[in-house]
C-alpha cells in the first residue's frame, strides 16, 4: 500500500476540519440578502449584521437542507456582529480565543445559496486590537488572504487545528475576521440585552480650530442629559476631557464605548472666552 504523501495528508485533515464544522454553520436569509451564519448556542445564531436586511423576515437554511424561521435578538453595527433566535437544533461550535500567527493557513467554512463551501488561504495581517469606522472595539486585527462571496460573510475561520478563531466578514479590500473575544462580549450583551449599551454625554457638537488646537462648539443640549444636568450649555466650546486635549468630535464619541457607562468625565470649556470645568456622569445612549 502506497503511504500517503503531505499533500494527500494535508487534504485528508482539511476534509476532516471542514466535515467536524460545516454542521454548525446556515445560511441566512433576509429580503434579498443572503449570509452565512454558525451556531453560538443552542437556539442563537451569530452572524454579519452588514449582510443582515434592515427589514422583513429572516429564514435560517440548516445542513440538513431543512429550513427554520428567525427573530433578531440583537444586533451592533460597530462590531458587525448580529444575534438570531431560532428554534431548530444546531450544534454550537466552540470558539477559540488563540489568534493566529501572520502567515498561518486557515479555512473559512461557510454558505453559499444554501450550499456548503469552503475556501483555503493563509493569515495575511495578525495584531492588535483596533476601532472599526464605527466606533467599535475589535480585540484583535486578523486579515485573511482568501476570497469570498457577500454570502459567506459570516462564515467561520479555522486555524489549521480546526479551531474556530472567529467569524470572516468583508471588510474594504480585503477579509476580516471578528475575532472570538469580540463575538463572546458582544452576543452576550445582545442575547441578555438586544443591544449594547453606549455612552451618551446628551450633545451636539460641531468642530472648530482654536489658536491652541481642536475643540467642539456645543450645538444643542439635551435637557433631559447628563450635560444639561452637569451645567454645560449650547455655546460652550469643549477643549478637554480629563484632562486629555480634544482630538476631534469623532475621538470623543468613540470613548463612550459600554464601559463608559456610569463614569464620570471631567469637561473642561471655554464660555465666552473663559475657562470653566464640570463633571459630567455619563448615561446610556436611548434607543432610537
Amino acid at each position: 500500500m502506497t503511504a500517503p504523501t503531505p499533500l494527500s495528508s494535508l487534504s485528508s485533515a482539511l476534509v476532516d476540519i471542514v466535515a467536524r464544522t460545516a454542521p454548525s454553520v446556515v445560511s441566512v436569509h433576509s429580503h434579498r440578502s443572503r449570509a452565512t451564519g454558525f451556531a453560538w448556542k443552542p437556539g442563537l445564531i451569530v452572524t454579519a449584521d452588514e449582510a443582515l436586511a434592515d427589514e422583513g423576515a429572516v429564514e435560517i437554511g440548516l445542513a440538513d437542507g431543512n429550513t427554520a424561521a428567525a427573530t433578531i435578538a440583537g444586533r451592533d453595527h460597530t462590531t458587525d456582529i448580529a444575534l438570531l433566535r431560532v428554534d431548530a437544533d444546531v450544534a454550537p461550535v466552540k470558539l477559540a480565543a488563540t489568534v493566529p500567527p501572520l502567515g498561518a493557513l486557515t479555512v473559512v467554512v461557510a454558505t453559499n445559496r444554501e450550499t456548503p463551501r469552503a475556501a483555503l488561504g493563509m493569515v495575511s495581517a495578525s495584531g492588535k486590537s483596533w476601532r472599526s469606522l464605527r466606533g467599535g472595539d475589535i480585540d484583535a486585527r486578523i486579515e485573511l488572504d482568501v476570497r469570498l462571496r457577500g454570502s459567506q460573510q459570516g462564515g467561520l475561520a479555522l486555524d489549521a487545528s480546526g479551531d474556530a478563531f472567529g467569524m470572516a466578514v468583508l471588510g474594504p479590500r480585503r477579509v476580516l475576521v471578528i475575532p472570538t473575544a469580540t463575538i463572546e462580549r458582544v452576543a452576550a450583551q445582545l442575547e441578555a440585552r438586544g443591544r449594547i449599551a453606549r455612552g451618551y454625554l446628551g450633545l451636539g457638537l460641531q468642530p472648530v480650530r482654536l489658536d491652541e488646537g481642536i475643540g467642539a462648539m456645543v450645538m444643542n443640549v439635551d435637557k433631559a442629559g447628563p450635560s444639561a444636568a452637569a451645567g454645560i450649555r449650547q455655546g460652550d466650546v469643549i477643549v478637554a476631557v480629563n484632562d486629555q486635549k480634544l482630538s476631534g468630535v469623532r475621538a470623543l464619541a468613540q470613548t463612550l464605548g459600554p464601559s463608559s457607562v456610569g463614569t464620570v468625565v471631567d469637561v473642561a470649556v471655554r464660555r465666552g472666552g473663559e475657562p470653566a470645568s464640570f463633571r459630567v456622569t455619563v448615561a446610556e445612549r436611548p434607543e432610537a
